[in-house]
């Protein structure tokens, strides 16, 4: 079992006994490739074994389709930040917030559809994928994993980031329709942000490998390069006030273990 999720589990199990009127709803955030999807999945599926039924959703789920992107990148031409998916304002805020609230609301014999986002379409810049490749979820859920690189991030005073960083910085505050629904967070923290870069790197050659469509190695390294501004601003204000009392934080490795709790 992921050494994360099984540190998390008894936590999760403690908190899951003697709900019924709505799912817990626990937020995970941590950088992009340090395995907060397989924590949520690990999760899901140890839940199921202690007779609970669990359901997780990734912020990508809600990025901008792909012409929306464009469109969006047009509006605010030349800032690197908004360019490609990824930054606050690459996501449909509003389809997040519905689709969370609707899983929430399931009950037995319910059923909902959840957006999936294909990214390795458009050369691997990503696109929403149609209706009919969406997930159906059905039933009623106990616990609810939403998970996201920059899940909890709030806004901070224009004046201390650089000018581009500001039309970002301006769109997060809306984020926190997803925010202010949890329950308890989960931090993943690094400690070098180089980190972060060779993670993605290795992702995406390993991809290719699969024979899939995915970003060359000086492509992925200038795609998550973009982002390391956000870590630096906005990492340590989540550190300092988490979105929830009841937070749990790791600091992982290379090999994406904790190395502390």
């Amino acid at each position: 079992m992921n050494p994360v999720a099984q540190a998390l589990l008894p936590w999760c199990v403690s908190r899951l006994r003697g709900r019924q009127a709505r799912p817990w709803m626990l937020g995970i955030q941590g950088p992009q490739g340090c395995g907060k999807s397989t924590v949520a999945a690990a999760l899901v599926e140890a839940v199921a074994g202690a007779g609970a039924r669990a359901v997780s959703v990734s912020i990508d789920d809600f990025y901008l389709t792909h012409d929306e992107q464009r469109a969006l990148a047009a509006r605010h031409p030349g800032n690197p930040y908004l360019l490609y998916r990824g930054y606050p304002g690459t996501h449909d805020v509003a389809l997040g917030a519905r689709v969370i609230e609707e899983l929430a609301s399931l009950r037995d014999g319910a059923e909902i559809l959840v957006p999936t986002y294909d990214k390795s379409a458009h050369a691997g810049r990503g696109d929403r994928a149609p209706t009919s490749g969406w997930r159906r979820v059905g039933g009623a859920v106990d616990l609810l994993i939403v998970e996201g690189w920059m899940l909890g991030f709030c806004p901070v005073d224009d004046a201390a980031i650089e000018a581009q960083l500001r039309a970002p910085n301006g769109y997060l505050a809306a984020y926190s329709a997803w925010t202010r629904k949890l329950d308890a967070f989960v931090h993943l923290d690094v400690e070098s942000l180089e980190t972060i870069v060779r993670w993605r790197v290795d992702s995406e050659r390993a991809r290719r490998e699969r024979g899939e469509t995915a970003l060359a190695d000086a492509d992925a390294h200038d795609y998550i390069a973009r982002f390391l501004p956000a870590y630096r601003i906005y990492v340590p204000q989540l550190r300092a006030h988490p979105p929830c009392d009841d937070i749990r934080s790791f600091l992982l490795g290379e090999d994406r273990t904790p190395l502390g709790v």
